[in-house]
């Protein structure tokens, strides 16, 4: 095989740590110098690019085995990192999303003149920093009240205190605080993605006489995921072909700004997991399906019955096994394990803000200052990084339910994911700040023309056919011969109850 171009390597080095064929590598086809076309000093594109690649080309290569077809997968790096942060460029009854950030999140300084960042886009979240902060919510809360009283508290104090309370809030740290930091020890070397064996299982029979119009047809995903990263990967899943049925609950809180992005080409279903009836057709459906995707925290879903291995119970030997794909923020080792997380949190807590803001006081020749604000990226990267490994990951292993049999696990952590996203390198800060550097189109409706040029129309199903369609991103991953499913052959659902709790096929 001639020598792998640098765009490749980072693709190839994730691939071939799953055990695939290299030679399917020369069928994946990415910008060349991606990372001049995002304002970052990190490289987000390439992250973007590879991350979105890797979940097309693991996608072709199940097709392969199922059909004997080979295909050709392209990914352009600008149209990526634009994907990177779909949940800004959709627009539903002719009105963009607006913003997906409730109004005191953010960063604030400290009494000990640090800063540290607080996520209350869940209103029990918002209740919860209030309460610490000795705050009562009203109509006339401003940051400027947050910021005062977060000037009676040092950061590491607050961080502890929120964590103690189950609240989100991690204090800005420098890349080497964080590697001292015990969880940051605790993540050294973990991989980004992770799939390990659980359980023996036949093999998954295929048929070189079925025809399958999409990658992942006749794969059925039970998708318990919230927020960006775990509902990315059901979207990629579904983007394939998957029939992937996202399961909320009444009696948990709702982001529509981004469930209506994050479902689409999905059905949604509703049950509550305190009520026997609903955990007993949850049951039902684990027994007919090839994957099971949560995104809770470490230990949640076990408290309800439904861990990895009673999963894989719950499936039996059933035709083949199950994939049970996990996803959280901070690893599963570690004393942070158990805390909760989001990805604008993890960016402040292990160092990239800092850097970044390093940087780009730089590429505007600013003085030197003691503390710099921190800066946060321009997209989720995190979030939607994780999301197409999380895909990717679990491509891998419906291949090897093929090859090896069995069912497995997949691991994905957004720190371990940052880990991976450091370890790519930077560029310099002229060029990821500089005049050249691309900034992201504004959200505006109509869309920007860039956007426009790259969107397409969602039919919507669960509500009446009258109403005004969506306009969203189209998947990044050309494949040549199974082209993603967009808003020509499928549909967004827009409510979390589109569909009852069945599969489509059986």
């Amino acid at each position: 095989m001639p020598s792998m171009s640098s765009e490749r390597i980072p693709a190839r080095d994730l691939w071939l740590s799953a055990g695939l064929p290299e030679d399917s590598l020369s069928s994946l086809t990415l910008s060349m110098e991606p990372d001049c076309v995002i304002n970052s000093s990190f490289k987000i594109a390439s992250a973007a690019q590879t991350t979105i690649g890797l979940a097309g080309l693991s996608a072709s290569y199940f097709h392969e085995l199922r059909t004997g077809v080979k295909q050709t997968v392209l990914v352009d790096a600008r149209h990526a990192v634009l994907e990177f942060r779909s949940e800004a460029y959709y627009s539903l009854e002719n009105r963009p999303p607006g913003s997906i950030w409730d109004t005191i999140a953010g960063l604030y300084k400290t009494r000990d003149d640090k800063f540290i960042r607080v996520h209350t886009n869940f209103p029990h979240h918002r209740r919860g920093i209030l309460s610490i902060l000795g705050l009562t919510d009203s109509p006339d809360l401003t940051r400027d009240h947050v910021q005062k009283a977060f000037l009676q508290w040092d950061a590491d104090a607050f961080e502890e205190k929120a964590a103690e309370s189950g609240m989100c809030a991690f204090a800005s740290r420098t890349f080497e605080e964080w590697d001292r930091h015990p969880q940051g020890l605790a993540l050294k070397n973990v991989p980004p993605v992770t799939v390990t064996k659980i359980a023996d299982a036949p093999k998954r029979q295929i048929s070189f006489l079925s025809s399958y119009e999409h990658p992942l047809q006749n794969v059925k995903v039970l998708d318990l995921s919230r927020v960006l990263a775990g509902p990315v990967a059901g979207r990629t899943l579904a983007a394939h072909g998957a029939d992937v049925l996202l399961v909320t609950s009444l009696k948990l809180p709702a982001l529509p700004a981004l469930d209506v992005d994050t479902s689409r080409g999905k059905r949604t279903t509703q049950l509550d997991l305190t009520c026997a009836e609903d955990k007993e057709k949850l049951q039902k459906l684990i027994v007919n399906a090839d994957v099971f995707l949560q995104a809770y925290r470490p230990g949640a879903l076990e408290g309800k019955g439904f861990g990895t291995h009673e999963i894989v119970k719950m499936k039996g030997d059933r035709d083949h096994g199950i994939i049970c794909a996990n996803l959280c923020a901070w690893g599963w080792d570690g004393p942070w394990k158990s805390r909760r997380g989001f990805d604008s949190l993890v960016q402040t807590a292990t160092g990239f803000n800092t850097a970044e803001s390093q940087a780009y006081a730089e590429s505007r020749n600013s003085p030197s200052v003691i503390q710099l604000q921190p800066k946060p990226f321009p997209v989720q990267a995190l979030d939607h990084a994780a999301g197409y490994l999380m895909a990717y990951g679990i491509n891998v292993a419906l291949c090897k339910t093929i090859n090896e049999g069995g069912s497995w696990e997949v691991r994905v952590s957004l720190a371990a994911v940052a880990q991976w996203l450091r370890s790519l390198g930077r560029v310099s800060p002229e060029v990821g700040f500089g005049e050249t550097a691309k900034t992201m189109p504004a959200v505006t409706y109509p869309p920007d023309d860039e956007v426009r040029s790259l969107s397409s129309e969602w039919p919507q199903s669960g509500r009446s056919p009258n109403e005004k369609k969506m306009t969203a991103l189209r998947h990044a991953a050309i494949l040549s011969e199974t082209p993603a499913m967009n808003g020509d052959k499928a549909t967004a659902p827009i409510v979390l109850n589109s569909s009852p709790p069945r599969w489509m096929v059986i």
